[in-house]
């Protein structure tokens, strides 16, 4: 850790989301820790993604094994299961929802935070162009501030990490605008639901995203299939 920087734990999934938030902590002068988590997702490729982000922009990288997947009830975790790839409806929370997973990667990441004095741990969250998850509204992360505030000995004396979505009102189309600006190596991101060689193209995550790229004026970094179909 560079000494008399300022100091953030990062959540880095891999994908193009977390991987913008720990290029803008990064721009914005903190001592980045990259936090990942082997939590019994269907593939690793996303973890291996994210040490390459990590390392690209200078930051130390830490992968923690927390197997919440062993639980199933989520199509990213248990193989029983189809990930769906008919887009999302209004109001429905999709079966890629994994029970309960930003609120125990947040508070790992707010005990490492405590640990190495951070002053913030940035999420890659959004509220705008996301999936319907419950962990991702704004309202969450408010009432996961007071928690920190309450719990940890660093916020009781006024210096607990601030939890920080800097994606949170932004449409992905600016997020991959963002992206671009701060220097993500966005072709090595990974959000795809599924594992192999190169991303699906058909889940939601990957149309959400292909979508995004085009609408950004970057359809060469989009799936082939998504280029496919526009040829």
């Amino acid at each position: 850790m560079t000494e008399g920087k300022k100091r953030a734990v990062v959540l880095l999934s891999g994908g193009l989301d977390s991987s913008t938030v720990l290029g803008m902590a990064t721009r914005d002068g903190y001592a980045c820790t990259a936090l990942s988590f082997r939590y019994g997702q269907r593939h690793t490729v996303e973890l291996e993604r994210a040490a390459t982000v990590a390392a690209h922009f200078g930051a130390v990288h830490r992968v923690i094994d927390i197997n919440i997947g062993s639980f199933g009830g989520s199509a990213l975790t248990d193989e029983s299961m189809t990930v769906p790839t008919d887009g999302t409806e209004d109001g429905v929370i999709p079966p890629t929802y994994v029970p309960g997973r930003n609120t125990v990667f947040i508070a790992v990441g707010l005990s490492l935070a405590e640990a190495i004095d951070a002053e913030r741990v940035f999420l890659g969250i959004n509220a705008v162009d996301y999936s319907g998850y419950p962990d991702c509204r704004p309202e969450y992360l408010s009432a996961y501030q007071t928690l920190a505030d309450l719990a940890t000995k660093a916020g009781l004396e006024g210096r607990g990490a601030v939890l920080t979505a800097p994606l949170a009102e932004m449409t992905k189309a600016d997020i991959v605008r963002e992206a671009l600006a701060v220097g993500v190596p966005v072709g090595v991101t990974w959000s795809c639901y599924q594992g192999g060689e190169e991303p699906c193209g058909v889940c939601d995550s990957c149309r959400i995203r292909d979508r995004a790229l085009i609408e950004a004026g970057r359809p060469d970094l989009a799936t082939r299939y998504a280029q496919a179909r526009l040829a």
